[in-house]
């Protein structure tokens, strides 16, 4: 018996609505489901390295996405114990040519509305806010699916069920409820402020990664320049879920004492207003990708740390692998699907283990002390810009 043509997706997230607009262009009629009311901004800023970018380009979103995009002109490697800047990686056209895309620096809002955007133009997505997944049932002609909205409690029949529903996936816990999140010992802080507040020299088109004793932060421009988007690691205990508990900036200058955090990194924390924390949870790397018709892409299958700035870009790299393997003649029976999502996690897999090691790893790195923090300064500058952005060409020329 053929099975349905349309494919629902929990989440509504940069995984989901990337999934969608790639399934879609397979020629699936795809639903997402999405529980928030509204879809709004969860987080700052994020990264998009050539991998992921190349993917929203052939999606169509670059027009969409260069009006709040930028394309920062390097990467300013810094360290607390040299006292400024190590080195200078160029970004900007220099990434265009190495890895054929660009690589930009996003408002987390600004991506998801330009993806939602492209969404809801297309003719074959059905993007319902204000959907809560809460069950599914395999048969003969494939899954049922029952999510509620308000009071009402609707069923749909479709070939395949994606959890791209993040971290605390509901997907995720209905296929493997033994696969916990774990959390690091790390807190993420994060904040924004105007780049008219402080002087051109700390507000310049460039990410600024500082390296300190047991802590570490980001700086980049986002909004089009108009803002620069902070993020600051520091050791913890704290660990409630969720994305946006309000900080005390108090709290966070003590992480970044003085004379031990120079300057410009502490101007910059200053500069914020308003903070927001989150602990930061991991996937443990031996979970499955698929069971059956029912897949997991994103977070909800291999939430990472932060610091190879690559879990939006491993989600959309999902994305287009998912809609990769499920396209053609994938969907011709439930045996088909289940093979295909099958493929799908031993396409990701592999790669995916080496971007969390590696993100794990430089975490470590960014926070050594003493000895080791000088050691790794002097490797870093022995090593100079080209071979420093060699080592991320395995990430960034990454293609279907």
């Amino acid at each position: 018996m053929a099975v349905s043509r349309t494919i629902f997706i929990a989440g509504a997230g940069i995984g989901g609505l990337t999934a969608a607009l790639a399934l879609a262009a397979k020629g699936f009629r795809v639903v997402v489901l999405e529980k928030a009311e509204r879809l709004e901004e969860a987080g700052a800023g994020l990264q998009l390295s050539p991998n992921a970018s190349r993917i929203l380009v052939e999606l169509g979103l670059s027009e969409r996405l260069r009006r709040g995009a930028v394309t920062p002109e390097a990467v300013s490697i810094m360290s607390t114990r040299a006292g400024g800047e190590l080195l200078r990686l160029p970004l900007g056209e220099a990434a265009v040519a190495r890895a054929g895309a660009p690589y930009w620096v996003v408002h987390r809002a600004d991506l998801q509305a330009a993806l939602a955007a492209q969404v809801q133009d297309h003719p074959d997505i059905d993007l319902r806010l204000g959907a809560t997944f809460e069950d599914v049932a395999a048969h003969a002609r494939g899954l049922t699916v029952v999510h509620r909205i308000g009071n009402s409690r609707q069923s749909d029949v479709a070939s395949v069920l994606i959890g791209a529903d993040g971290i605390w996936s509901t997907v995720r816990q209905h296929l493997f409820p033994e696969v916990q999140p774990r959390f690091s010992g790390l807190i993420a802080w994060r904040g924004t402020f105007e780049a008219t507040q402080l002087p051109k020299e700390y507000t310049s088109r460039r990410v600024q990664l500082w390296m300190g004793p047991g802590a570490h932060l980001v700086a980049y421009p986002i909004a089009g320049g108009r803002q620069i988007n902070v993020v600051a690691i520091v050791p913890g205990t704290w660990n409630r879920p969720g994305w946006s508990t309000p900080g005390d900036p108090f709290e966070l200058m003590d992480a970044f004492p003085a004379p031990r955090w120079p300057g410009p990194a502490r101007m910059m924390l200053k500069a914020v207003d308003s903070w927001r924390k989150w602990a930061l949870f991991g996937v443990p790397e031996g979970c499955e990708w698929s069971k059956g018709s029912i897949a997991l892409l994103g977070d909800a299958v291999h939430a990472m740390l932060p610091f190879a700035a690559q879990g939006a870009g491993m989600a959309i790299e999902d994305a287009a692998v998912l809609a990769q393997h499920l396209g053609g003649n994938a969907t011709e029976s439930a045996a088909s699907i289940a093979a295909a999502l099958k493929q799908y996690g031993r396409a990701r897999r592999a790669r995916v283990r080496q971007v969390q090691r590696t993100a794990r790893q430089q975490g470590q790195i960014y926070h050594l002390t003493g000895p080791l923090a000088l050691a790794r300064d002097l490797a870093i500058r022995a090593l100079g810009p080209e071979r420093m952005l060699a080592r991320q060409d395995w990430i960034y020329s990454w293609k279907l």
